[in-house]
């Protein structure tokens, strides 16, 4: 008997220890490894184009403060096209009110103007400070192609959409790519790709120029003016830029910082990789084109990018229509998630994507198709 019951208690054991087993298991597997698995579908929101028939939506940006006419959590876009579909020319920036579902025009800026270089399109670059001020970029052309293109300029808006001042300096040539930004309030500092060195025509094979650079700009903004340029130091040079038809310029486009300021991530769109620059906030020389952290894989030709709230990069692709998420403390890229799947492009959503932002509340992150002139949430 006494075999018996101890062979009983030997599989009641066993039981519970394979029910334990399964349950972590289950809980192991449960666990999201990233933050793309975590969301469940994508929902367009509204058409970008604005009265005067600007489109190509490029940057995105969500208030952090309310302002003027902008309200705490609404999304700023820009546009790089005008009605003609010119790319180069777009001169608005709208705002999409998540609270009421509308869009209005937060500002047109003269396409002429004259403290520009070149004049007026609005780029990937573009941020709203904690002190109300837009500051946005311009890549500008007068016929939509490289050839006419200007040196452009950023231009600094007050938060109810009128010009404050304008930014321009030889440091600053093609406002490309989203910008990563470190804002204090009282001062701020922004990393910004400049993509046109060397740039030209795109007729025949036009050559990769690799003298694109990311330019620290630490600026100081007064109680009540605007943000005066304290410093300008070239942080990374030597990445590829090449003149495209189909997309006006190829060149370094996503930046972020890591959580600990200490790296800057930069997407080298011609080299098809991800790149780390090490002490961004504090170095005073270009580190050229830094560490490669990541390269192909998943990626083609990686477009602009912005941190999850796990401390991973999502990266999105422009030569189809997924967004990537990498580990940046490994270089691992997880998976790809499609979050544009447009036939009408080969691959699907080909040259659809262009800026990415997270959502307030982390739990998604909001990016524009701009094939056809929307805004979406992917949650």
């Amino acid at each position: 008997m006494q075999i018996i019951t101890n062979f009983h208690r030997s599989m009641r054991q066993l039981s519970v220890a394979l029910i334990a087993g399964i349950a972590t298991c289950a809980v192991a597997h449960a666990e999201p490894q990233g933050f793309l698995e975590t969301l469940k579908r994508n929902i367009t929101l509204v058409n970008t184009v604005p009265d005067n028939g600007d489109q190509n939506p490029y940057a995105l940006v969500v208030a952090p403060v309310t302002s003027g006419t902008i309200k705490k959590g609404d999304v700023l876009i820009d546009n790089f096209n005008n009605a003609a579909n010119l790319q180069g020319t777009g001169s608005t920036i709208v705002n999409y009110h998540p609270d009421t579902k509308e869009l209005t025009l937060f500002a047109q800026i003269p396409r002429d103007l004259k403290e520009c270089p070149g004049g007026v399109g609005l780029s990937t670059a573009m941020t709203m400070l904690k002190t109300g001020w837009v500051i946005v970029g311009s890549t500008p052309s007068n016929d939509g192609t490289t050839g006419t293109k200007g040196a452009g300029c950023l231009v600094v808006l007050d938060s109810n959409g009128k010009i404050a001042k304008v930014l321009s300096s030889p440091n600053i040539n093609d406002p490309w790519g989203n910008m990563a930004v470190l804002d204090n309030g009282d001062n701020a500092t922004l990393f910004i790709s400049m993509a046109g060195f060397g740039v030209g025509s795109a007729d025949g094979n036009p050559p990769v120029f690799k003298q694109a650079t990311v330019l620290r700009m630490d600026l100081d903004i007064p109680s009540g003016q605007a943000p005066v340029v304290k410093k300008e130091t070239v942080v990374a040079s030597g990445f590829g830029a090449q003149a495209d038809k189909g997309v006006f310029l190829v060149g370094p486009t996503g930046l972020a910082l890591s959580g600990d300021q200490k790296l800057l991530y930069i997407s080298d769109a011609i080299g098809n990789r991800i790149n780390v620059i090490e002490d961004p906030l504090t170095r005073d020389t270009s580190a050229g084109v830094g560490r490669q952290l990541t390269a192909d894989g998943l990626l083609h030709r990686p477009l602009a990018m912005v941190t999850a709230p796990n401390g991973h990069l999502l990266v999105t692709n422009a030569l189809n229509g997924q967004v990537i998420e990498i580990i940046p403390e490994s270089g691992k890229q997880l998976y790809a998630r499609w979050i544009d799947t447009d036939k009408a492009q080969s691959p699907p959503g080909n040259g659809d994507l262009f800026g990415i932002v997270m959502t307030p509340e982390g739990d998604g992150f909001y990016y524009v198709q701009d094939d056809v002139n929307t805004l979406v949430i992917a949650k």
